[in-house]
């Protein structure tokens, strides 16, 4: 019963080489995947200093060796496609094949505005994403892409090296909207990533995305199924004061700490992972309730993971 771990570390208000120090404690320590976010500013903080997502995931893997890195989730808005997949291309010969690719339609509308970039509908951004995806893993695969759009446009556009990783970076599309979200998982998405909040409906939603493969004409078993959500380790003496932080932090119920349920000493974490595994998640990527600590890092390593270091 085997499941992959990775880490979560929005990178605000920290310097480079603390973010570079924690991503080498999870290489040390044998973690999958340390994931960043994508945005111009830290939500809501305008004023909190914050590495640009690419730059920053670039250093890292130049600085690591076996550590993958992603983005939880690179925003569609930001980048035209075809760009987005030279760069993610680019990353992912040089790093080794070490990149995995999270794409989403854009959360913050405040920051578009401030950047003058566009925003529009859900409708809207959920029909560029589709796009953009189809150039994005057309140009993966190798192939000299055209494409023509409502939104995007490209005319026999090569990309050269290919992917390190045949087929190109792991793609993970996370949410599960039935109208837009779930049938571009089930048409391009190698990872599912539920929602936190999610989880409760876990067996139901599945059931509608095999749908949507059947639609597609996909085997829904090619798709891994993974979560994002909040850790909060600790021993048992100390475990009052991990929740009380993690609450200052993640409170707000967006960030579904109480519905995601990892929160405990390691044995209960172990019985909720457990759990999941059963109903089919494969990969766990966590905020920990002290921005990943040396010591919780270390006491997750150490006391969880190795409870499910089978096959993922």
């Amino acid at each position: 019963m085997g499941a992959e771990f990775g880490i979560y570390l929005p990178p605000v208000a920290l310097g480079f080489d603390a973010i570079l120090a924690k991503a080498l404690d999870c290489e040390r320590l044998g973690y999958h995947s340390l994931w960043l976010y994508d945005h111009l500013y830290p939500p809501g903080l305008p004023e909190v200093p914050s590495f640009e997502a690419w730059t920053l995931a670039t250093a890292l893997l130049a600085r690591t060796t076996t550590l993958r890195v992603g983005h939880l989730v690179t925003s569609n808005t930001f980048r035209h496609p075809a760009l987005l997949a030279k760069m993610a291309t680019s990353v992912d010969v040089l790093s080794g094949g070490r990149l995995e690719f999270g794409i989403g339609s854009g959360s913050h509308e405040e920051e578009h505005r401030r950047a003058g970039l566009g925003w529009g509908s859900s409708a809207e951004r959920g029909e560029r994403l589709g796009e953009a995806l189809e150039i994005i893993t057309g140009m993966f695969r190798g192939a000299t892409m055209s494409f023509d759009g409502k939104h995007f446009t490209v005319r026999d556009l090569p990309n050269l090296p290919a992917p390190a990783q045949p087929g190109g970076p792991p793609v993970h599309i996370g949410g599960v909207g039935p109208k837009y979200t779930l049938p571009l998982v089930a048409r391009y998405a190698d990872v599912w990533n539920v929602p936190t909040y999610a989880l409760g409906r876990i067996a139901g939603l599945s059931r509608a995305l095999d749908a949507e493969c059947e639609k597609a004409g996909r085997d829904p078993a090619t798709i891994r199924r993974s979560v994002e959500a909040v850790l909060t380790i600790a021993p048992e003496e100390r475990l009052d004061e991990a929740v009380r932080r993690a609450r200052r932090h993640y409170g707000d119920p967006g960030y579904g700490m109480e519905e995601g349920g990892f929160t405990g000493t390691p044995r209960r974490i172990i019985d909720r992972i457990g759990e999941l595994v059963e109903a089919g998640i494969s990969s766990f990527v966590f905020f920990t309730h002290d921005r990943a600590s040396a010591e919780t890092l270390e006491l997750f390593a150490r006391d969880v993971a190795p409870h499910f270091s089978g096959p993922a």
